[in-house]
């Protein structure tokens, strides 16, 4: 089992920058796959973007593309979110996920409770 918490979600403007944190306890940090999901109210949850178990391939939706930075730290058992230039169409739960896959994977395991992430035009 894997238990994952993230923070850092908030409300900032259109054109701000928030940084997510996902803290992971449990088994190996560094043996999964990390991603993070949004899901905007009224929408069907999205793969945002993924990393794999060394932080040596990524990958990005187009929405978040160019915008968003997705890293790990495997020390802190830690994976980030760097969101820049926030759009309101970002406004959503955004959640954490581990995968049993050491690859960029769709599927996934483990789940955090999710953070809110509001942009205000």
């Amino acid at each position: 089992q894997v238990q994952l918490v993230e923070s850092g979600g908030g409300l900032v403007q259109a054109g701000g920058s928030l940084r997510l944190s996902c803290a992971a306890s449990g088994r190996t940090f560094s043996n999964y796959a990390m991603g993070w999901f949004r899901q905007g109210p009224g929408k069907e949850r999205e793969f945002v973007t993924g990393i794999s178990w060394s932080g040596g391939s990524t990958y990005y939706a187009d929405s978040v593309k160019g915008r968003f930075t997705i890293s790990r730290d495997n020390a802190k058992n830690t994976v980030y979110l760097q969101m820049n230039s926030l759009k309101p169409e970002d406004t959503a739960v955004y959640y954490c996920a581990a995968s049993i896959s050491r690859y960029i994977s769709r599927e996934y395991n483990f789940w955090g409770q999710g953070t809110q992430v509001t942009v205000s035009s």
